[in-house]
Order: structure tokens, then sequence, then C-alpha cells
């Protein structure tokens, strides 16, 4: 028995309350990000499907993008990952540190 060896969970739940698998994740050429893939994406690293590794490896991204999303899901829910709104967000989360 290997001892580090990680058991993964099979599905997870994902951001609109549906059953995320490793099939029903975005394909892996997926090139336009739309905020509930976003949000599936990181809900399959949250929830111990993928690690951040092989999130970045199979949809080419990087490391500090998507913690980028983690931090837009954390700081505003699913809203926070509209591209539109990204100025909006920031300063929204800057005025509630001040106090």
């Amino acid at each position: 028995m290997i001892e580090n060896q990680k058991i993964r969970p099979a599905k997870v739940i994902g951001p609109l309350g549906e059953p995320l698998t490793l099939e029903t994740l975005p394909p892996a050429d997926t090139t336009r990000w739309v905020v509930r893939r976003k949000a599936e994406v990181v809900a399959a690293v949250n929830g111990g499907l993928l690690t951040v590794d092989e999130v970045c490896d199979r949809y080419g991204l990087t490391a500090e993008e998507f913690a980028s999303w983690q931090r837009a899901i954390d700081r505003s829910g699913m809203p926070g990952l509209r591209v539109t709104r990204i100025q909006h967000y920031k300063s929204l989360y800057e005025r509630q540190q001040k106090y």
C-alpha cells in the first residue's frame, strides 16, 4: 500500500448544486471562459477532484490566473468572476478592507 496515496472523490458538488465529475468538467480545449466554467473548475479543485497543477496543465492556465479565480469567488461569489465587473468588485473589496 502506498502511504501518500490520495483518495479522490468520484464527484463533487458544483457551483450551481449539480454533481461534477471529470467527464462533466469543461473540455481541455476550452478557450472561452464564462463564469460558470470558471466556477466549475474552482469547485473541482476545492472538492479535491483535481489539483491546481492538474488544472493548469489541463487548461493551459497559469497558477496566478487560477488563483485570481479562487480569490474572486472567495470575495464576491460567482459574480466576481465576471470580466466586465472585475474593477467594480476589486474596488468594493478594497473599500471593505479599510473599515
